[in-house]
């Protein structure tokens, strides 16, 4: 499908930041964290904001975190202790729109129209999961995910299943469906107008804050 540089409004969608985890690598609540004099948590909801939804659907955290309710409303995890994974059944559980993006609180460097061309593509191939690869790895927690999946998504939980990737691929097999999987190198170098959505390379834009080092090489 074709890029474009803007972001464009989708009704039929809601979207949320992963912001649950114990930032345990990290040593500290990450999401506070400041890149360019913002949060890690404010620079992902605005992205989200930005995507131009509908404005009953409100970007929401999922996670329970209700510590960070002034910043979003909070979906706590129906099956808490179960990492991420917890997170997306809880947001699938509430969700009211069939196509559901996901964001994790610690990719500063990814840009919004990304997410908004990801949503669109998603729409258009009708894939019950639209998951970004890079650099040879899947990456299920910035993804778009399909409420149809809650079902077997819950199930994985109940059978002790916590892994992201298993467990989705496993949620869609379920449904006899297949996982729209697409490496976003392979992406840029066939839409070259994808550089135009963010001053930072696209090398950057999966750099991932897990660690104090992570932090360190982009301030």
């Amino acid at each position: 499908m074709a890029v474009d540089k803007g972001v464009t409004a989708l009704c039929a969608a809601e979207a949320f930041v992963l912001a649950g985890g114990r930032s345990t690598r990290m040593g500290q609540d990450k999401t506070g964290l400041q890149v360019g004099g913002r949060s890690l948590l404010e620079l992902a909801l605005d992205k989200l904001r930005a995507l131009g939804l509908d404005a009953s659907a409100t970007p929401r955290i999922a996670g329970s975190r209700p510590d960070l309710s002034s910043y979003a409303p909070v979906v706590s995890d129906l099956h808490p202790g179960c990492g991420p994974l917890g997170g997306i059944e809880a947001a699938l559980a509430a969700t009211t729109q069939p196509l559901n993006l996901f964001l994790p609180v610690d990719l500063p460097f990814l840009p919004a129209q990304f997410l908004s061309w990801m949503l669109r593509r998603a729409e258009t191939t009708g894939a019950l999961l639209t998951v970004p690869r890079f650099n040879g790895w899947p990456q299920p927690l910035c993804a778009v995910y399909h409420r149809d999946l809650l079902a077997g998504v819950t199930a994985s939980l109940l059978a002790g299943n916590y892994k992201v990737m298993p467990a989705l691929t496993a949620a869609v097999e379920l449904r006899a469906q297949a996982i729209d999987l697409f490496d976003v190198e392979l992406l840029a170098s066939t839409y070259p107008e994808m550089h135009g959505f963010s001053s930072q390379p696209v090398y950057r834009w999966f750099h991932n804050c897990n660690t104090p080092e992570d932090m360190t090489a982009i301030t």
